[in-house]
């Protein structure tokens, strides 16, 4: 028969190891609701930015920059806007159209030559991509040889 000292101690070693775990689980459980807590944190502040940002007059937010930026949308043509507000990868193409070889009509691949390009796909489905964003907006003194079928 065992001792009540013996079943005591066992009863012990038990509740010991019970109380490690429920302590090490409850670290868990602190640590995930701290990471929780950060990002419900910046998701409140998200939502105020974002307020913030729609609270500004629509007026405002929508002016079209028109610099000559690199990477920049093709600004909207307005009255007698010439070349310069372009972006310089679209100047570049509209110097190439309207030099000589391009009074001709180019296809694609010979713009991208004649622009130092690599003649491969990629850069083909890019000056196509540029030529109808150009051409949308009415691109400025787009010449002849640029439009539809041309390039």
């Amino acid at each position: 028969m065992p001792s009540v000292l013996g079943l005591l101690e066992a009863r012990e070693k038990r509740v010991r190891e019970e109380i490690t775990r429920l302590w090490e689980e409850a670290e868990r459980v602190q640590a995930a609701l701290s990471e929780a807590e950060c990002v419900f944190q910046r998701l409140l502040d998200a939502r105020a930015t974002v307020a913030k940002v729609l609270a500004v007059p629509h007026s405002v937010a929508a002016e079209p920059v028109s610099d000559a930026v690199a990477g920049a949308v093709v600004p909207r043509r307005t009255g007698d806007m010439d070349s310069s507000v372009l972006a310089p990868h679209y100047q570049q193409i509209l110097a190439v159209l309207e030099s000589e070889a391009g009074r001709e009509g180019m296809r694609c691949q010979q713009l991208a030559v004649a622009l130092g390009l690599q003649a491969v796909p990629a850069k083909m489905e890019g000056l196509g991509r540029r030529r109808s964003a150009w051409w949308n907006e009415g691109g400025p003194a787009f010449p002849k040889s640029a439009r539809a079928g041309a390039i």
